[in-house]
């Protein structure tokens, strides 16, 4: 089944045809000659949001045992085929999807989709307990470099457990904890492996340099004879009020540069319009040395040494505004947050000037041209709306969305939802020796949605 390649209005004249195969995978091609290089993404609707109590950190410990072999390719072989062929791979792991990921020379394209469908259809004859117990070790140190042993590490994990309630899908992170990681047992990860990881359960998108008929020949001689799996049980309810209705505090104190002040606000579904509405906000408030925020704190006050607010999108719960602000030398913490509240308040009764919409509009264009204006994001985005949301033409037109949202709404979504009483707030302070210490080292506030979300394979 196929769909013809049409380039929607304001899609830029990019297109991608849609075909599905017997067992149920889902193809997404795009041709793109400008370079001789092609990207495969694979896309499977598993992620941190559907394990159960006990096993957190399943979905992103099973990434890692992707890359150690399947049945034709033994051990380290599919990153050493690949970077032979002259080519880049990863995998990452969120909430919501698993995603594995090549990017070409145009001629070994059949290469990557031949190393795919070898971890696809026959990754159970390589996974024993040696795979399990290296690839367990890994993930507990990536824990330990990320979270655990580096200044504010555990804000992400601590911030998301207060803003999703115990029990919730979205409560605990990607990276799972120490505890649950050493209960994984070979059973459970071969179970996790023949539940979710069927063609029936993954997007897989080619983009580049590409025949079409020549590269759809190619998935249906690997992929085709892989069976689909029905056992796939669907994510908890993700869904939850749109105001937490409180304000939720934790204070930390810990090794740390700085005073920090760091926030989560529950905001809008991404695929939603209120979502790229709030996304603008975020952007007019906290979106690089351009923003209220920055302007206020680090230029005007001079209290912070970095201020910025992003947006993790999320689709299966309520998305997330990420506040980080790093005060500067003895700057106390509420000294910062009437500051921001201030900020809030005063955006939520004036909205948006025309030019700092038309400035925020114009970074998150360009934002969103930068992907698609690569195989490799674009192989990205078309496998993203596939899984989300069922479409993976809507990646072709974000960008008009974005455009079409207006200052009220952007007001309107600032109004309902970037207050006190719909957030929660972690505070750092600087164990005693350090306190009152120069705030130049904190760093810049890292409010990268994608970069705190994803656990990659890192090898």
């Amino acid at each position: 089944m196929g769909h013809t390649a049409t380039a929607q209005a304001d899609s830029g004249g990019l297109t991608a045809t849609e075909h599905r195969l017997a067992n149920g995978l889902r193809v997404v091609l795009s041709e793109d000659h400008l370079t001789p290089v092609a990207a495969v993404c694979l896309w499977y609707d598993v992620g941190s949001r559907h394990e159960v109590e006990g096993r957190t950190g399943l979905a992103h410990l099973f990434e890692h045992l992707m890359f150690q072999g399947s049945g034709q390719v033994k051990g380290n072989g599919h990153f050493e085929l690949v970077q032979g062929a002259g080519g880049s791979l990863n995998g990452t792991t969120s909430f919501e999807r698993t995603n594995y990921f090549e990017t070409m020379p145009t001629h070994q394209l059949e290469l990557a989709l031949w190393l795919e469908a070898d971890r696809m259809g026959s990754l159970l004859a390589a996974l024993d307990d040696e795979s399990m117990e290296n690839q367990r070790d890994v993930v507990k140190n990536e824990r330990r470099q990320r979270y655990d042993n580096v200044p504010y590490g555990t804000a992400f994990e601590r911030l998301t457990a207060l803003a999703y309630p115990e029990g919730h899908p979205y409560h605990h992170t990607p990276i799972g904890s120490m505890a649950d990681l050493d209960a994984a047992t070979l059973e459970d990860a071969r179970a996790f492996f023949r539940t979710y990881y069927a063609p029936n359960n993954a997007v897989l998108s080619v983009v580049g340099d590409i025949d079409p008929e020549e590269t759809l020949a190619w998935i249906e001689k690997y992929f085709g004879s892989i069976p689909g799996h029905d056992g796939k049980q669907p994510p908890r309810d993700g869904s939850l009020p749109e105001n937490i209705g409180e304000q939720l505090r934790e204070e930390i104190v810990e090794e740390v540069p700085a005073r920090a002040l760091m926030a989560a606000y529950r905001l809008p579904h991404d695929g939603t319009r209120e979502c790229d509405a709030a996304d603008l906000a975020l952007t007019v408030l906290g979106g690089g040395e351009s923003s209220r925020l920055h302007n206020r704190l680090v230029r005007r006050d001079q209290t912070a040494v970095a201020a910025g607010f992003g947006l993790l999108r999320l689709a299966g719960a309520p998305s997330l505004g990420w506040l980080d602000v790093k005060t500067s030398g003895g700057v106390e913490v509420p000294q910062i947050e009437a500051a921001v509240d201030e900020e809030l308040a005063r955006f939520a009764a004036e909205g948006p000037t025309p030019e700092e919409m038309e400035r925020a509009q114009a970074q998150l264009e360009r934002e969103w041209l930068d992907r698609l204006g690569t195989v490799a994001g674009r192989a990205d985005e078309l496998c993203r709306y596939a899984v989300l949301f069922g479409d993976p033409q809507l990646a072709l037109t974000a960008v008009r969305r974005v455009l079409e949202v207006t200052a009220e709404e952007v007001q309107a979504v600032a109004k309902a939802r970037l207050h006190p009483s719909n957030r929660a707030v972690l505070v750092y302070e600087p164990a005693a020796e350090d306190k009152g210490e120069e705030g130049d080292e904190a760093g810049s506030a890292d409010t990268s949605a994608d970069n705190d979300e994803q656990e990659g394979a890192d090898q």
